[in-house]
């Protein structure tokens, strides 16, 4: 019975080692798992920022440009009579609209 009893022991032991070995294992998965999640994470912040100032730049020059074209049309004949652009355009006409 000593003898069984020990065996007993010993495969216990075993048992608990494989298990230990097994959880080290999973946990060291998950950490890296979660390393991997938080570096795709990070990156995805650094993309967005950047992109919302790069979006911020860009609706800047809209307006700007919006407000160029808005004192451009008050000033430029062929806006004024479409027709001048359309048909035949005249080289005066198209001389002032163009930047000296």
């Amino acid at each position: 019975d000593v003898f069984q009893s020990h065996e007993e022991d010993d495969r216990k032991v075993r048992r608990r080692e494989k298990n230990r070995v097994a959880a080290q294992r999973s946990r060291k998965k998950q950490t890296q798992k979660a390393d991997k999640l938080h570096e795709e994470y990070e990156s995805l912040e650094q993309e967005n920022t950047s992109l919302k100032r790069e979006i911020g730049k860009l609706t800047d020059e809209m307006k700007h440009l919006t407000e160029v074209l808005k004192d451009h049309e008050k000033i430029c004949p062929l806006l004024h009579c479409t027709m001048n652009f359309v048909a035949i355009p005249r080289p005066d006409a198209l001389a002032s609209c163009l930047p000296r």
